[in-house]
């Protein structure tokens, strides 16, 4: 069975929006889906992607309703691709904010992908659905496609704005309902295409948006990538190890490294978790240099995070010194790894 990953509550809150207005007890729903109610309160919380899959599949079933992922699409909020969401409200365009999509959907959840293809004027968005069931993964991705639609109107501040056209996988739900994906995207809509796709045209990523602030998009930029660091190591490493390494990224956000302050963040003393880590065979040293190498490589990729900027977050009171280690593992120094 494909390993689902994992989805963020906040793309969990859309669907509960949606079943909400159907009517649809919602505890009665997550304890069916064994879904603790409380999670629907954390910012940051995430579920397991098996569990998401099946909480769709239940919601599928009591609504009966062939285009459900359409229509949840109409309940999408900023909120609802997590600190995504708000990166591409300090965007200054809807290209810039598009660009971001690829690089930090991870925080949304393990759902799919997305790819970005360019040629003679126009821009296709394609997304690849990693959910497996076959009720679930059609509404999956008109929830995606009805969402990015709905959404990226509200940026723009243009409720006409509209794709030139959307390929979807799925069968045809129907002639009848097949309106009302056009009247939604106001384009040509074809079903049973070859891969799930939406084009629009390269001008429209012109758009300016209503809230524009880089530095507020710079420094929401820098938390996405903590958070991407974290979510790398969940499902490799240890119980302990994973643990340690997601304290260490929490505390390199304010640039500080100090071991003691991971130990009692974990609620042992600094001497117990150095023990602990020597019996996995492991240092603490050794995670701070595999966390810091990753948040580095993140930063250099997906910001524009000055070279001594990002050594300052990293812990390091010298820019050499960042050099130093950097290279030692990437063979690169940071400048030539960002260049290439």
């Amino acid at each position: 069975m494909k390993n689902l990953g994992t989805a963020s509550v906040a793309a969990l809150r859309q669907y509960v929006r949606a079943a909400e207005s159907a009517g649809i007890e919602i505890s009665a729903l997550l304890a069916q889906a064994n879904l603790n109610p409380n999670l629907l309160d954390s910012d940051d919380g995430r579920i397991d992607g098996e569990q998401f899959q099946h909480f769709i599949r239940l919601l599928c079933e009591l609504t009966n309703n062939p285009i459900l992922g359409l229509e949840t699409g109409d309940f999408v909020q900023p909120g609802s691709y997590s600190v995504l969401g708000y990166i591409t409200m300090s965007c200054a365009t809807l290209g810039e904010a598009v660009a971001r999509i690829a690089p930090f959907e991870k925080l949304v959840g393990d759902m799919g992908t997305t790819g970005l293809a360019i040629a003679q004027g126009s821009i296709t968005l394609t997304w690849n659905c990693n959910y497996d069931d076959p009720v679930v993964r059609p509404q999956v991705i008109d929830n995606v496609f009805a969402s990015w639609v709905n959404y990226a109107r509200w940026l723009a501040d243009d409720t006409a704005a509209s794709p030139t056209s959307v390929r979807l996988q799925r069968e045809s739900p129907g002639a009848e309902l097949e309106k009302a994906y056009r009247n939604r995207w106001n384009c040509p809509v074809q079903f049973g295409a070859d891969e799930d796709a939406i084009a629009l045209k390269q001008k429209l990523l012109d758009t300016r948006l209503r809230q524009p602030d880089p530095m507020l998009r710079k420094t929401l930029e820098a938390h996405a990538l903590s958070q991407l660091a974290s979510l790398d190591t969940m499902d490799t490493d240890t119980d302990l190890t994973s643990q340690v390494k997601h304290s260490i990224q929490q505390q390199l956000v304010h640039g500080i490294t100090r071991q003691d302050m991971v130990a009692e963040d974990l609620g042992i003393t600094s001497r117990t978790l150095q023990r602990k880590l020597s019996q996995e065979g492991v240092s603490y040293q050794k995670l701070l240099d595999e966390v810091r190498q990753k948040m580095a490589e993140d930063y250099l990729l997906n910001s524009d995070l000055t070279i001594p900027d990002i050594a300052l977050r990293l812990g390091y009171s010298e820019t050499t010194s960042f050099h130093r280690k950097f290279k030692a593992v990437a063979g690169k120094t940071p400048g030539e790894f960002r260049q290439s």
